[in-house]
């Protein structure tokens, strides 16, 4: 269900970003958008290959249930389903202490427990639907795709038995510890993923006339929240990749909902965050000290390239920006690359399997952004088996 839409959300991120944008969205190009869809309408026949695999991913959707918050077996400390719950997963029952009480951290290694509790599953779940659907509606038009995307969006987001309160108070938990932590606002990254998708939805006209202003609240609630809380404030200061998602996740709230002075803000004070996180050789420190220090350098770079791209709409660019050890994001990809490759041996902690396709979408992106064919030719090594979408875009 997710092959396709992963490989246009990992693909159509990130290349150049037009000042008048049809679709209005923030992550997928929407230059690129408007391209396929040309092509459909002139019936290119790689394009028509994309397009009905893309409805094939979307048909099977247009049965799915609606999710939500309220779906969990369990209640967050507040009484309220309506409130995001999930529990941290590197935390384990410690069988030395009574009733296991409290948890003990085991980092890198994920404890099954926590799928239990379904919220952060169901909005992944939902990120997938939405912009599967609403990109299936916006290459053919067919109501029937924006309106299941429509019944998703209000199931989640405002029918009063089901809508999630815009705050994460409880993400993330420690048994025995804490009812939730400002770490766990990493879990809403989803969040921006669906933003795009309602953008995509702006011309249906039931959902702008109805869901669309309501939706828009909400995400400004839930930004508020975020600079605001205990919590969002916790996470806000973090110095390592989940910092970095917090800029990622508040830049794009920020422009989804029209507040670019906030956008600005947010990303020159990402500034500092860069310049600590870098050093002059592109190791960031942080992340290496972690148990998979390889995979999370990744999926920190993979939150500045998000960063970078968000900036541009704010009319920053931080893709040549020179922090203050002298590095810039290229010099830590360039870092990177021969390890995520396998052309050097890691030298570092890496408990888990580290997957090369990480790697890939970024290599894309800096070819495009760096002008330099060389980040293709890599890219070309990390997946020999190319997916259609990828065969269309980058033959």
């Amino acid at each position: 269900m997710k092959k396709i839409i992963s490989i246009l959300g990992s693909f159509l991120f990130f290349f150049a970003i037009s000042s008048a944008q049809t679709p209005d969205v923030l992550l997928m190009d929407a230059n690129k958008l408007a391209t396929i869809k040309k092509k459909i309408q002139q019936q290119d026949a790689p394009t028509l290959q994309l397009l009905n695999e893309l409805r094939k991913q979307a048909d099977e959707l247009l049965t799915i249930k609606l999710v939500s918050v309220t779906d969990k077996a369990f209640t967050p400390a507040s009484g309220d389903k309506h409130d995001y719950m999930s529990q941290a997963p590197y935390f384990w029952y410690d069988s030395s202490k009574p009733n296991g009480l409290p948890y003990m951290r085991k980092d890198g290694v994920r404890n099954p427990e926590i799928n239990k509790i379904t919220d952060h599953r169901n909005l992944s779940e939902l990120d997938n639907a939405c912009r599967t659907l609403s990109l299936t509606w916006y290459l053919t038009g067919e109501e029937k795709y924006a309106a299941k995307t429509r019944a998703l969006l209000h199931y989640w987001f405002l029918f009063d038995a089901s809508k999630m309160n815009p705050n994460l108070n409880y993400a993330q938990a420690i048994p025995g510890i804490t009812n939730g932590r400002g770490i766990g606002i990493i879990e809403t990254i989803a969040l921006t993923g669906i933003a795009d998708a309602i953008g995509l939805l702006q011309s249906y006209k039931p959902f702008a006339e109805t869901e669309n202003k309501p939706i828009h609240q909400w995400y400004t609630a839930y930004l508020n929240w975020m600079l605001t809380s205990k919590n969002g404030n916790e996470e806000h200061a973090a110095k390592n990749n989940h910092g970095t998602w917090f800029y990622a996740q508040a830049i794009d709230f920020a422009l989804f909902t029209g507040n670019k002075a906030k956008a600005i803000e947010l990303v020159e004070e990402s500034k500092k965050r860069l310049d600590s996180q870098i050093d002059a050789t592109g190791k960031m420190q942080l992340e290496l000290d972690r148990t998979n220090g390889l995979g999370y350098s990744t999926f920190n770079l993979q939150a500045w390239f998000r960063v970078a791209t968000l900036a541009q709409y704010a009319g920053i660019n931080l893709w040549q920006y020179v922090n203050q050890q002298g590095a810039t994001l290229r010099t830590a990809l360039d870092w990177l690359l021969p390890y995520a490759l396998g052309q050097k041996a890691w030298t570092y902690q890496q408990i888990g399997e580290y997957n090369k396709n990480n790697i890939y979408s970024l290599l894309l992106q800096a070819a495009a952004v760096y002008k330099d064919p060389q980040y293709t030719k890599q890219a070309s090594q990390v997946q020999s088996d190319k997916g259609v979408v990828e065969k269309l875009l980058y033959r």
